[in-house]
């Protein structure tokens, strides 16, 4: 024990610290969906974090991707189909459908 502090002191503040709250747990990872349909992207859900899942459903008798347009996910849907992706990055992530380059959409990611 170095000098000044005494047992009393030590065993105090190892008490505080085993009754201390226990900090909040991570937020966790949620499932969002985003439909395909009418040749055109349904609404980007709000309140996206990294970890989050998207499911993308392809409604319409065609195919259609979607693709970050920097690159951080692509998404092949059959007709009919569906797929998903993990979000990795925060920010905001612009996505088309590569075969229909009108089909556009953009994800907001929270840090």
């Amino acid at each position: 024990m170095r000098p000044g502090l005494s047992r009393r002191s030590v065993l105090a503040g190892a008490a505080a610290l085993a009754v201390a709250p226990a900090p909040p747990a991570a937020t966790p990872a949620r499932t969002h969906t985003i439909v395909m349909e009418r040749m055109r992207f349904g609404p980007s859900p709000e309140g996206l974090r990294i970890g989050d899942t998207i499911v993308w459903v392809n409604r319409d008798p065609v195919r259609h991707t979607a693709t970050a347009r920097d690159g951080a996910f692509d998404v092949d849907l059959a007709p009919r189909a569906s797929g998903r992706t993990v979000i990795r990055k925060a920010g905001t992530i612009p996505y088309i459908c590569r075969l229909h380059p009108a089909m556009t959409g953009r994800l907001v990611v929270a840090p």
